[in-house]
């Protein structure tokens, strides 16, 4: 075990009951559980900056005070942040993530974006307060990723002209809202099934339109009619079709950029389906 992390959890009256196990999921950053004599932790280690993030956006979702379950954080110093271990089990819950996801996006920011910037997945992502959800959404979100995968030959140059149209007419359709507090990087792999009730784990937290979590858990899964029941309430919006396509573009354009051409086509489907609405 590293001395940096026996230190580390020294400063929390933390003792070691054996070796870190490493856990699943840990392919931008090492995380493990650890053992320890009070109890389960589980331990990540990455660059400085992206766990004081991450410590700062898992503290933002546990203050929203939801019915979601988020790791309270124990420790964050350096390349080590430590915190609590959620025990894995009980029935799936769809309906009870639903009502907590409306909560978390219940709780509002004075503008769009986040005090300091994060990362979604290993990408940096630009969080600079916006007044305007349609401003931040073009500027901050889609226009960046789209030049980033022109620029390393993952897009055609016609295809940034046709993502700066669909950008540059927001205001035509999208209307500006108060902005909520957004886990930011929501995927099935990031909700997890605890004996307490649903969990999310790995935040990017920012502030901007709740449509950004749930297209985000539509994109490669479905959470089901009793998530949806629970979430809307009787006030799904009538333009939801659209609004999932513009916000799935920005996880789409992060994929390309990550993984490669095997998310072109989606990114360009995406592109011309709003172009036609």
């Amino acid at each position: 075990m590293q001395e940096s992390l026996r230190a580390v959890l020294a400063s929390q009256h933390l003792v070691a009951r054996g070796e870190p196990r490493a856990l699943a999921g840990g392919d931008i950053a090492e995380v493990a559980w650890l053992e320890t004599d009070q109890g389960a932790v589980v331990v990540k280690r990455d660059a400085p900056e992206a766990l004081a993030a991450e410590a700062e956006g898992l503290r933002a979702l546990g203050q929203a005070n939801t019915e979601l379950k988020v790791p309270t954080v124990i420790a964050q110093e350096g390349e080590w942040l430590i915190m609590e271990a959620l025990a894995s089990g009980g029935k799936r819950d769809a309906a009870r993530l639903g009502a907590g996801l409306r909560g978390l996006h219940a709780v509002h920011g004075e503008r769009h974006g986040w005090p300091s910037d994060n990362r979604c997945g290993p990408t940096p992502q630009r969080n600079t307060p916006c007044d305007d959800g349609r401003v931040f959404q073009r500027e901050h979100r889609l226009m960046p990723l789209g030049t980033a995968c022109v620029e390393r030959g993952l897009l055609p140059a016609k295809m940034l002209d046709a993502l700066g149209d669909v950008a540059g007419r927001l205001e035509t359709w999208l209307p500006d809202v108060p902005p909520s507090l957004v886990h930011g990087d929501l995927w099935s792999g990031n909700v997890l099934t605890t004996p307490e009730g649903p969990a999310i784990i790995d935040p990017a937290v920012y502030y901007h339109y709740p449509e950004v979590d749930l297209a985000m858990l539509t994109l490669f899964g479905a959470p089901g009619e009793a998530f949806f029941e629970a979430y809307w309430n009787g006030a799904r919006p009538d333009d939801w079709e659209r609004r999932e396509t513009l916000f799935q573009l920005y996880p789409l354009l992060n994929h390309l950029l990550l993984f490669g051409g095997a998310y072109r086509a989606g990114v360009e489907r995406a592109i011309a389906r709003l172009q036609s609405t």
